[in-house]
């Protein structure tokens, strides 16, 4: 089964405090190390911001990866930290293995 991350995060002061250029440079470094998450079947799924007209969550932002098991989440995870994201957003993760609805109703049940 697949694994997904979903991450919801909002700028901290780190970040607006930056001009254009440098946030530019640091997204332009974020790029470069995509392609060894790629390699490693990370999938990037869809990047936003939040509507918060719907059960709104107090982050702007948010994104959603699948990846193919714990050790690209993991990397995943490691590689974001690696970058300072965590210095310039406020991020809240969730992540796990995927299953289809039945699954999820019986997960659900358990609880």
């Amino acid at each position: 089964m697949p694994h997904y991350l979903t991450e919801l995060y909002s700028p901290k002061p780190a970040w607006l405090a930056l001009s254009l250029a440098e946030r530019q440079s640091y997204f332009a470094s974020i790029a470069e190390g995509m392609g060894a998450l790629s390699a490693l079947g990370v999938e990037p799924i869809a990047f936003g911001e939040t509507e918060p007209s719907i059960h709104p969550a107090p982050q702007q932002f948010f994104s959603v990866w699948r990846l193919p098991d714990a050790e690209a989440q993991a990397a995943l995870l490691s590689g974001i930290a690696a970058t300072g994201w965590h210095d310039y957003f406020d991020t809240v993760n969730a992540a796990g293995k995927g299953v289809d609805f039945p699954a999820h109703l019986t997960q659900l049940t358990g609880v």
